[in-house]
Order: structure tokens, then sequence, then C-alpha cells
């Protein structure tokens, strides 16, 4: 007979303290809906500014400023019903709400629409006398270079405003991937030789391909890929959609291509880009496929399939860890950064601002929510393993992160480029790592952390550059008006596995639908961008280890600056300079540094 090895809990049943408090936010639905009525009425207040933008300097100002405030309300009303959404997709009045605030978002930036394109009315000579005018514009200063950057590919007001007003069907590919995820897509339990029956959702297959147990691990593969494989065709037509949507505008913004359009919106050369991919994918392949023929070796099978690229090297020594444990152990690595920084990681990890429980209809994998003028929200799913410790330092990465530039700027200088935006986050497991080496002389515990950060550099450098590939292809394809389909994103995707690990790593059929784990697709050129985070960071915190308090005075002024600088300019505040592929090939090397050790400690 079968035993059933666990049951997922409903949202409604897990423990309050593991999930986060939203009532920073809102206090309840009832206030929530209240500002969305008075988000429109102020809206049309806002509106009334039309056609009087270059009149003069104060009544730019106060239009910008106006919007500022209406974007920072609006912000939190889409935050909290999305952070809903996220924590119980199965919900029918989160996925109503959310549909609600997605309306809302897209009336609002139709309605303001305006506004950029009466300044682009404007002469740059005119603009510039306003900002001498009226000292409140200086902040707006860099907003208004990067307008002027991008006037070039600017339509008619009527078609941005069009374009605008149809925001939420260009943002519905996004939306019906999610909500398939999280609200219809259902796994078959599958059992093991003991007779286990082991049950199973998109969260539960990551706690999976981590198990030391290869029945568990391929077995869990199987089931997962068997679902996967039902719901490709609907998801390629999804994603083909998306692509499209990129294509066309692409070329009614007269660009060049799909990537030159994202990545002019990301402030990245062309160049900065195709070392990224290029740099890694061509060196860090020969290091990977060392470890791969480490863990085949070490794990005693006679081939390493693609389902045990994740399985322990070390199942023995990787103790379980609590959730107060890993807190108490990320605040001692994070002291380095200063009182503030480590006064905003207390905060995050007491208050409330993490969601970590295990339930139904939860969105899978981790992220860090921002909204301006309101704390940080996290999501992950805690499975007690150290592995959760450097989510939860990524994550908090973002927090500090997005705390000190809310504290330094506007809100229209707050984000930088998403070239930028993994930096702060793998940052701090970097410093999590050397934490953790410093406190302890085993060897073991030593191979272990080297393992941890293996897990890091494999998540950012492996994971999310294979996908930047991807869609480096697919862009490709679609520009040459070559379909998208599920046949072509799974043979594109087993193609590039291949070329990467070579004859390492034992590939099925089912290793080319992994591009469906992902939302990434769905966010522009983001999945290298993980890459060039891990690359800034790897060399600053060599930096702060060298040289201690200026490295970190250096690092911490970056994260304040926030959006006020290109992001490599903003690298460059941080003492790395990412205009050539040199500290990408240094990254890659520690990598290969990171595996030397390893096969030494297995010897």
């Amino acid at each position: 007979m079968n035993k059933l090895q666990s049951k997922t809990l409903a949202r409604k049943d897990v423990s309050v303290e593991e999930t986060w408090d939203l009532s920073e936010l809102f206090p309840c639905e009832k206030a929530w809906k209240k500002e969305l009525d008075a988000i429109a009425l102020d809206l049309e207040k806002l509106v009334e500014y039309k056609g009087s933008l270059g009149s003069s300097a104060i009544n730019l100002l106060q239009c910008l400023l106006e919007r500022d405030s209406l974007e920072e309300r609006v912000a939190r009303v889409m935050t909290y019903a999305s952070l809903n959404q996220s924590a119980d997709g199965t919900d029918p009045a989160n996925q109503a709400n959310d549909a609600i605030a997605a309306s809302v978002y897209a009336t609002v930036r139709s309605s303001v629409s305006f506004i950029d394109s009466e300044i682009l009315a404007l002469s740059e000579e005119k603009v510039g006398i306003f900002l001498e005018q009226e000292s409140g514009l200086k902040d707006y200063t860099k907003m208004l270079s990067d307008l002027f950057e991008e006037k070039a590919h600017m339509l008619s007001p009527e078609t941005e405003q069009v374009l605008a007003a149809y925001s939420e069907i260009h943002e519905s590919p996004y939306m019906i991937y999610q909500r398939s995820k999280t609200s219809d897509m259902s796994f078959s339990s599958f059992t093991t030789t003991d007779g286990t029956l082991h049950p199973l959702t998109f969260n539960l297959y990551a706690k999976y391909e981590e198990s030391p147990d290869t029945d568990i691990r391929r077995k869990a593969y199987a089931a997962f890929i068997e679902t996967l494989d039902r719901y490709k065709n609907t998801y390629a037509g999804t994603l083909a959609t998306e692509v499209k949507k990129q294509v066309v505008e692409a070329k009614l913004r007269k660009y060049e291509s799909v990537t030159e359009m994202l990545l002019f919106e990301q402030q990245v050369t062309k160049e900065m880009y195709h070392n990224q991919l290029d740099t890694i994918l061509t060196e860090l392949a020969p290091h990977m496929r060392r470890y791969a023929r480490l863990k085949r070796s070490v794990l005693g099978l006679d081939q390493l399939c693609y389902s045990d690229l994740k399985a322990p090297l070390d199942a023995d020594y990787n103790p379980e860890i609590s959730y107060d444990e890993a807190a108490e152990l990320v605040l001692e690595a994070l002291k380095i950064m200063g009182p503030e920084y480590a006064e905003i990681m207390r905060q995050g990890l007491e208050n409330r601002w993490v969601d970590r429980a295990d339930n139904l209809g939860k969105r899978s994998g981790a992220f860090c929510s921002s909204p301006y003028g309101a704390h940080p929200y996290i999501m992950m799913t805690w499975n007690n393993s150290m592995r959760n410790a450097f989510t939860l330092a990524h994550e908090l990465g973002h927090a500090g992160h997005f705390v000190l530039a809310g504290r330094n700027q506007s809100i229209s200088n707050t984000r930088p480029s998403r070239y930028f935006i993994e930096a702060p986050s793998t940052m701090n497991e970097m410093l999590l790592s050397k934490h953790i080496l410093e406190k302890s002389d085993n060897d073991r515990m030593r191979r272990w952390v080297i393992l941890q950060s293996l897990g890091t550099y494999y998540h950012n450098f492996v994971t999310h550059i294979l996908e930047g590939e991807l869609q480096r292809r697919v862009y490709t394809l679609a520009e040459k008006g070559t379909p998208i389909t599920a046949k072509l994103l799974c043979e594109q995707n087993l193609e590039l596995l291949a070329a990467f690990w070579g004859d390492s790593v034992e590939l099925d059929e089912g290793a080319g639908l992994t591009w469906m784990r992902q939302p990434h697709y769905y966010m522009g050129l983001y999945p290298y961008t993980y890459s060039a985070g891990l690359t800034a960071s790897t060399a600053a915190s060599l930096m702060i280890q060298e040289e201690g308090q200026p490295a970190v005075d250096r690092w911490l002024s970056a994260l304040k600056a926030g959006g006020t600088l290109k992001p490599i300019d903003l690298m460059k505040l941080g003492n790395v300079d990412m205009s050539t592929s040199e500290p990408i090939s240094k990254a890659v090397a520690y990598v290969g540094s990171l595996i030397d050790e390893l096969e030494k400690s297995f010897t």
C-alpha cells in the first residue's frame, strides 16, 4: 500500500508567522478598493495639465510631482493585488483583484502618456531654461535626459496613448502564464521504489531535484516533465505572442531589432550584452563539464542525467537549518555592510517582510517586490535547507538596495537598469559564503560552502545564461519570420544544452521543456542580467575582502544612487568596469578555482 509522504496546505491553514504582512500597503481589501476610487478622481485632476506643460517651469514641475505621487499610490495598489495573487493564485478574489489592478494601471498609463509627449514637443533648449528657472526640476535631470534620448523612437502622442491604453492586453501573455502555473497546472503524485507516494507541485519539484535520493530525483523529474509536456503547445503560443508583440513594437519604434529596443531601455550596449553571453558560454562550459563529471563520479552514477544536475555532492553534510537560525546567520554575515544596512536586514527578518510558507496556489521561485514608500516584500518557500538561507540573503539584497535608494532618491530616480539589479542581491550571497568560511576551519564545512557558492554561480551563470542564450536565438528567429512553436523552442533549448554540457550530461527530450519553468522570458532581456550582476558583485566582494571599509562605502554609494546613473557608471561607483569582458573572465576563472578546490577535496 502506498504511503503518502505529505500534503500541501491551503493558504488559510499555514501559520501567520510564515506569511507576509500586507497591512503597510492596505489594512484590508475595503481600504484597497477605496484607494482605487481615489486614484480615479486624482487622475482626472492630473489630466487637467494637458496642453500646458510648456507654459512655465513651475507648471511642469507641479505636474511631474503630482504624477510621481500618483504613481507611488498606483504602485501600492498594484503590489497589494499582485502579492495576494502570488500567495494564492487559486483564490478567485485574488484573480479578480489582480485583473482590476492591471486595468487601473493601463488606464493611468494611457491618461498620463501626454506628459512625455508634451515634454518632447519642447526643445531641449527650452527644457534647459526651465531647469535653470526651477530648482525642483533638478531631481528630474536624468529622467528628462533619458526621455530626449528616446525621442527618435517615440510615436505620435495619440499613438502612444493608444498603446498605453492597451498595456493590460500587452501584459496578458505573462498573466496567462502565471495564472496557468498557479491555478490550473496540477501534477500527478509519484511513487518511489519504497512505496512512498510523493505529492508534486512546482514548488515541491525544486526540493525534489536537490534530493540525495536518485530514485526521488528521477521519478519526480519524469512526473514533472509529463505535466509540462501536456501544456507545451499552449505555453509556446503564449510565449510566441509575447515575442511577436516585441517584434512589432520594435519595428513601429524604428529600432533595428528587438534586442536593440530592449537594450536601449536598459541603457546597455550590444557589446556589453554579447560579451556577457559569449564569454560565459565559451569560458564557463569547460569548468561546468568538469563539475558534472565530478558529480557523476562522487555520486557513483553510470551516467549523469539532466535530472541529476542539482543532486547534492555531500548529502550527509547538509544539515537542516530553521528560518530563525538562517536569519541570525544572515544578520551576522551582513554586519560588514554597516549599521544602516544591518538594521534594514533586521527589520525585514523580524517584521514579516518575508512570505516563506508552502501552500497550494503559491507562485514558484523567489522574488522581492519593493514598492516606493513602503517596505519591500519577499516571497520564497522555506524547506529548511541552507540553500534557502542563500536565497533569503539574495532577496534581502534586493530589499536593502531599494530601501537605501528610496531613502535617498525620488520615485523617478529610484530604479536603476536591470543590468545592475542583481548585483546587490548576489553581493549578499558572496558575503554570506565568506562569513561561513571565516566561522569554521572544518575542511568539510569549507567544501560545503564552496558547494553553496557554486549553487549561486550555477543559478546565475548557468541557468540564466542558458535562458539568455535561448532568448537571443528566439528573437533572431522571430525577426526572420520563423514561427515560434513548442517544437522549435524544445529543439533550440536541447541544442544549446548539448553545446554547453557536451557529453558530460545525458540529455533526454524532457530537458528541452525547461523553457516552461521560468517567467523571465516575459520580462524582456532579463535572464542575462543575473550574470552581469553577479560579475559585478564578485569583483566588488573581493575588493571588500581586500580593502574593507573603503570598498563597502563605494558599494553603498552605488546602492544609494538608485537610478541616477547609467548601469556602467553605477558599477564604476563600486570600482567595477564592465566596458570590457575582463571582469566576466575573472568571475568565470573564480568559478573554475572553486571547482579546482572541490576536486581536491574529493581526492
